[in-house]
């Protein structure tokens, strides 16, 4: 079992940053892969950023790339979302994912076996 929990969601001014906080528990099944994704109002969740746990690979949506900052910091079992320049269309409940399988398919939401409760970031314009 893996538990996700995100934190550092807010309200934050056009152009201003927040960083989005993932912390992960549950040592008895292996996660090789996280991922952020995003849903707003009337929309179809979407996917926002993946980080391989172990060779810190990464993939970023085109929308945010040069924008959003993945990481993560293995002894802290913690994965971060930077986000820097936002905009108003950023405006979502935001979800960190896990995926215990090794696949190359990483851009969809079935690829990912857990997800955390989400956490609200609004950007005013």
């Amino acid at each position: 079992q893996v538990q996700l929990v995100e934190s550092g969601g807010g309200l934050v001014q056009v152009g201003g940053s927040l960083r989005l906080s993932c912390a992960v528990s549950g040592r008895t099944v292996r996660h090789y892969r996280m991922g952020w994704f995003r849903q707003a109002p009337g929309k179809e969740r979407e996917f926002v950023a993946t980080i391989r746990w172990s060779s810190s690979s990464i993939i970023y949506a085109d929308s945010v790339e040069g924008r959003f900052t993945i990481s993560r910091d293995n002894a802290k079992n913690t994965v971060y979302l930077q986000m820097n320049s936002l905009k108003p269309e950023d405006t979502a409940v935001y979800y960190c994912a896990a995926s215990t399988m090794d696949t190359i398919v990483i851009r969809t939401t079935n690829a990912y076996d857990y997800w955390g409760q989400g956490t609200q970031v609004t950007v005013s314009s």
